[in-house]
């Protein structure tokens, strides 16, 4: 072979092996981009990828409640989680609505998220009416321990039939009954108008105490109160000083009838829009938050019982729950079978 041809030759055998080592490539490093157009790597995926969400979140409470600053902590962990690309504006002071016209948005997808109480849930998913029944809980520990426990991760999956996703329940204390004229004891509600949540358990409640329930909005309390078409009310310590129903209702006994928990909750339809990443980092941003709203409702329940003292409000102490009890037994033996399940869960946390 002439030289020439021969050194031709070489030159296009070395050509021709960068060629396939070029387009065989090398393992990316950590500082290398993909091409414009390409997929890039899956070690370069990032939280902040993928679509950007605004959602909204109605609160029935003032915006230093503990609910809402809950809320509030759980709108972040979600901010802080997906790196900005998930926001969640929270709506106080029942500025989207008052709790079942919010739920009824959230069942349509209008509102996405939302905290509410166990006792509004009740008129959308019947096992919510459980909470309604008085005296099941010894104290705020015996209720936790069922709410942590499988049964009580049970009912928060049970409001998908009723087109929600249970998130987490939040801390809200032991219902009291408050008055316009002094109630001493058991007998002193007989025949009081008295204002409650609407779900039958708690007409039911208000019956065997010898009162008279009638439902109406949270919102619309202080001024029934003002203007005597209710007589009375029921709520824990928070909401009997931060809605000012203190100024109407001077007389508080501590029966602690009921303990009826929150529930931070978002749509089904926004729900099911999620992808999976998404719906584990809301998750688990909504159990992280049960840990400030619990603290916070600790510090406001203790302010709130300083303050409608200092306000000169007549607090009565119930030393012997008994009466109280036997008076509502019929309520809860009228609902056993319905809720045995439940019942029987909550017995049990109290071992």
């Amino acid at each position: 072979m002439p030289i020439k041809r021969k050194n031709l030759a070489i030159l296009s055998t070395v050509i021709g092996t960068s060629l396939l080592l070029s387009a065989c490539g090398s393992t990316p490093t950590s500082s290398s981009t993909s091409a414009p157009g390409t997929a890039a790597p899956a070690s370069a995926t990032k939280k902040s990828d993928g679509p950007k969400l605004n959602f909204r979140l109605a609160e029935t409470h003032p915006a230093d409640y503990p609910t809402t600053i809950g809320d509030k902590k759980f709108a972040e962990l979600v901010n802080q989680a997906s790196d900005g690309r998930i926001k969640i504006d929270v709506f106080p002071a029942s500025q989207l609505g008052e709790e079942k016209a919010v739920i009824e948005q959230v069942q349509l997808g209008a509102i996405e998220f939302t905290r509410v109480s166990t006792g509004a849930l009740g008129g959308f998913n019947k096992q919510y009416e459980v909470f309604s029944l008085p005296y099941i809980f010894d104290n705020d520990a015996h209720q936790w321990k069922f709410l942590e426990s499988e049964q009580g991760t049970k009912l928060l999956d049970s409001l998908e039939t009723s087109r929600m996703k249970g998130l987490a329940y939040y801390s809200s204390g032991a219902r009291h009954f408050y008055s316009k004229k002094p109630v001493k004891t058991l007998a002193d509600l007989k025949g009081l108008k008295i204002r409650v949540i609407q779900n039958k358990v708690n007409i039911d409640l208000m019956a065997a105490l010898g009162a008279n329930a009638t439902p109406m909005p949270y919102g619309d309390v202080f001024n029934a109160l003002q203007t005597g078409i209710i007589d009375a009310a029921e709520n824990n310590y928070p909401s009997y000083f931060s809605s000012n129903h203190f100024q109407q209702a001077k007389n508080l006994i501590l029966d602690q009838h009921q303990r009826v928990p929150e529930v931070l909750l978002i749509s089904k339809v926004a729900w099911d829009k999620l992808s999976n990443e998404d719906k584990d980092l809301i998750k688990k941003a909504a159990q992280e938050s049960v840990k400030t709203q619990k603290a916070e409702w600790d510090k406001f329940e203790k302010d709130s019982e300083a303050k409608v003292k200092a306000a000169g409000v007549t607090i009565t102490d119930v030393s012997d729950l008994k009466p109280w009890q036997d008076a509502v037994k019929p309520v809860i033996e009228k609902y056993r079978s319905e809720y045995k399940e439940t019942l029987e869960a909550i017995e049990k946390a109290k071992k």
